[in-house]
C-alpha cells in the first residue's frame, strides 16, 4: 500500500512547525476567548497538544530514530499528528467551559487544520486506499472515545457521530484531490528524472560526436597537408635518386623543386596545427574568424573573393556559434583542396527568420549522393553539426557546375541586427 519511503524526513518537519504554529495561534485565541485559562481545562488541553507537537518535531529530526523504525515510521507519525487532537479533547475536557467555540461543533473545528495536515501526509506517503482507512479510522476514534471515557449522552453522541459523518466525508473528498495532486506531482518529478537522465546522455553523445568529428577533421587537416606534401616528397626523391648519377643537373633541379615543397608543406601544416590548437572565435568573434577563413584560403588559392558579411551580428550561444565557424571552416578547405575553383563567394545573412550561411564556387562540381564522396568531403559532419543546433544544412552541386552550400538556423533576431557591408568583398 505504501507508494514510498521518503530519505529525509524534510516533509514531517515541516507538518511539525506547521502544527507548533497552529497550537501557537491558538493558544492566542484562547486567552482571549477564556480569561480564566491557567486554571480551565482549556489550558490542560493545549499543553497536552504543545507537548504532543515538540515530541512529534523531535522525532522529525531524528534520523536515527526513523532508521530504528524503519517501515513503522510513517504510520506512527501519522497516528500521532491525527489521533494525539481526538484523544486529548475527550480526556481533558470532561465539560466544555462557556465561550465561543466552546461547543461540540466549536471543538470538532479545532481538531481539523491539524487532521487535514494528518491527511496530507498519508496523501504524500500512501495510496488511494490508505485515504479511505485514515477518514474511517478518525471517525472509529472518535466514537470509540466517546463511548469509551464519557457517559453516555444520546444528544451529545448524536451531535458528534453527525458531525464525524460529515468529517469523514470531507476527509474523503479533500484526501482524493490531495492524491490527484501528489500523484501529478510524482509523475513530473519521473518526468523530470527521466529528462535529466536523457540530457546527461545527451550530452555525453554530443561531446563524443564532438571529439569524433574534432578527430576526423584533424584527420583530414594533416592528410590534406602533411600527408600530401610527403607523398609528393617521396615520389621526387625517388625521381633524383634515380637521376643522380645518370643526369645531376636535373636531379638538381628536382631537389630544389622539393625542397620548395617542404617549405610549403610546412607552411600549411602550420596552418593546420594553429587552426587546430585554438579555435579563433575566443579571439575574433564569429564574423571576424569567418573573413579570416575566406582571406586565407584567397590567397593560399589565389580565389577571387566576394564576401558579404554583417557588421554586427545578433548574439548567439557558443554552440550555434561553433556550427557556423566549422560549417564556414569545412566548406572552404573543401573548395581550396577538392574544387579546382577560379572564384569563391560566401554571405552571412540575418533576418527575422534567422541565420543563413552561403558558400559557393564555380570549381568541379560533384553528386552528392555518391557516399564515395561524402566521407572525402565532410559533408555528413557538417550535416551533423548543423542538426545538432537545429539548423539545416543544403547542398547543391552538379559536375562542372560547382558547388553551393547554405546553413539554415532558424531564430527570431532584431531588425536592426543585420546590417551588411556592401559587396562584392575581394
Amino acid at each position: 500500500m505504501e507508494r514510498n519511503s521518503l530519505k529525509d524526513t524534510h516533509i514531517y518537519r515541516i507538518a511539525a512547525w506547521m502544527w507548533i504554529g497552529y497550537l501557537a495561534t491558538l493558544a492566542v485565541v484562547n486567552t482571549t476567548i477564556y480569561t480564566n485559562l491557567p486554571a480551565s481545562p482549556v489550558a490542560a488541553y493545549s499543553w497536552a497538544n504543545g507537548l504532543a507537537a515538540l515530541i512529534f518535531l523531535g522525532l522529525s529530526y531524528s534520523d536515527g530514530v526513523k532508521k530504528h523504525l524503519g517501515r513503522v515510521y510513517s504510520p506512527l507519525m501519522i497516528a500521532l499528528i491525527s489521533a494525539t487532537p481526538i484523544l486529548l479533547h475527550h480526556l481533558l475536557l470532561p465539560q466544555l467551559p462557556s465561550g465561543p467555540l466552546s461547543n461540540a461543533e466549536g471543538m470538532v473545528m479545532r481538531q481539523l487544520p491539524v487532521q487535514f495536515i494528518g491527511l496530507a501526509l498519508v496523501a504524500w506517503e500512501y495510496r488511494l486506499g490508505a485515504l479511505v482507512l485514515f477518514g474511517l479510522g478518525t471517525a472509529a476514534l472518535e466514537l470509540l472515545t466517546i463511548l469509551g471515557f464519557k457517559p453516555f449522552n444520546q444528544g451529545t453522541f448524536t451531535i458528534i457521530a453527525f458531525i464525524t459523518i460529515i468529517r469523514t466525508i470531507s476527509f474523503l473528498v479533500i484526501g482524493v484531490f490531495f492524491h490527484y495532486l501528489m500523484a501529478r506531482l510524482r509523475s513530473q518529478q519521473d518526468y523530470l528524472q527521466q529528462a535529466n537522465v536523457q540530457l546527461r546522455h545527451h550530452a555525453s553523445t554530443l561531446e563524443n560526436l564532438t571529439i569524433s568529428r574534432e578527430r576526423n577533421r584533424m584527420a583530414r587537416e594533416l592528410h590534406d597537408t602533411l600527408a600530401h606534401t610527403l607523398s609528393a616528397l617521396s615520389v621526387q626523391l625517388e625521381t633524383v635518386k634515380a637521376y643522380w648519377e645518370v643526369e645531376p643537373d636535373t636531379a638538381q633541379n628536382l631537389l630544389d623543386q622539393s625542397l620548395t615543397a617542404t617549405h610549403s608543406g610546412l607552411d600549411e601544416t602550420r596552418r593546420a596545427l594553429k587552426a587546430l590548437r585554438a579555435s579563433p572565435l575566443e579571439d575574433l568573434g564569429l564574423v571576424l574568424g569567418i573573413q579570416k577563413l575566406a582571406e586565407s584560403a584567397r590567397d593560399r588559392g589565389n580565389l577571387q573573393l566576394e564576401m558579404t558579411l554583417p557588421v554586427q551580428p545578433p548574439s548567439f550561444s557558443p554552440d550555434v556559434e561553433q556550427c557556423i565557424y566549422r560549417v564556414a571552416q569545412e566548406a572552404i578547405e573543401n573548395v581550396l583542396h577538392h574544387a579546382n575553383a577560379q572564384k569563391l563567394t560566401l554571405a552571412l545573412d540575418f533576418n527575422q527568420d534567422g541565420a543563413l550561411l552561403s558558400i559557393q564556387d564555380n570549381g568541379l562540381g560533384f553528386k552528392p549522393g555518391k557516399k564515395n564522396l561524402s566521407g572525402h568531403f565532410g559533408l555528413s559532419g557538417m550535416k551533423e553539426r548543423a542538426q545538432l543546433v537545429g539548423g539545416e544544412l543544403r547542398i547543391d552541386s552538379y559536375p562542372t557546375k560547382g558547388t553551393t552550400i547554405q546553413l539554415a538556423i532558424k531564430g527570431n533576431f532584431n531588425e536592426g541586427d543585420h546590417l551588411r557591408r556592401p559587396g562584392p568583398y575581394s
